[in-house]
């Protein structure tokens, strides 16, 4: 795979399934369901976004939610099942802290992974808006102490002045390296 080749969907499938993180079944549908655009260049936003197209990725919405109490429930269940379900996320809830939302309240995301309580500070300054950082390190538990695999946020080129969701990747460090040498994102 030629490093100055144009980063399509198509192309990301081949990287994806040539270093085990998806399979060749996987690869077929995902590019099968964007066929009218699998081979359109994708800037390196778009191409991070596709990373959950495929499977192997979870995005954390940068606008609004329907509501912090509900979302980040279904973010980790969404996490978990791309972790392959090793791990059982329950009793998702933000405890709210003292004062108001305007100049930020600090929340407390809690919740129990395979049974054992895991309590994560939050900061929120809505009730539609995720904390991007609590978000990410809880999706990080999903991941199963022996799987070679976590999930890294993934970089990539950006404008100054526009918001974008967090992508969360789960990879083993050849896989991020792979990433990072063919398609240009990085996985810290």
């Amino acid at each position: 795979m030629p490093k100055n080749s144009p980063t399509t969907y198509r192309r990301i499938g081949a990287l994806l399934s040539g270093t085990g993180m998806v399979s060749e079944e996987k690869t077929r549908s995902t590019l099968e369901a964007a066929a009218t655009y699998a081979d359109d260049e994708l800037a390196p936003y778009a191409a991070a976004q596709a990373l959950e197209s495929f499977g192997v990725a979870v995005s954390v919405h940068a606008d609004d939610i329907d509501s912090i109490h509900s979302g980040y429930a279904g973010l980790l269940a969404h996490a978990a099942q791309v972790a392959d379900g090793r791990v059982t996320i329950s009793d998702v809830r933000v405890v709210e802290g003292e004062g108001g939302l305007e100049g930020g309240r600090s929340d407390l995301l809690e919740f129990r992974r395979n049974a054992e309580p895991v309590s994560i500070p939050a900061e929120h300054f809505a009730e539609d808006y995720y904390d991007h950082e609590a978000a990410c390190r809880a999706i990080a538990e999903t991941a199963h102490g022996d799987d070679p695999r976590s999930w890294h946020n993934v970089g990539f080129a950006r404008e100054p002045g526009v918001g974008y969701d967090s992508i969360m990747v789960l990879a083993t460090p050849e896989q991020r390296e792979a990433l990072h040498r063919h398609l240009g994102l990085t996985a810290f």
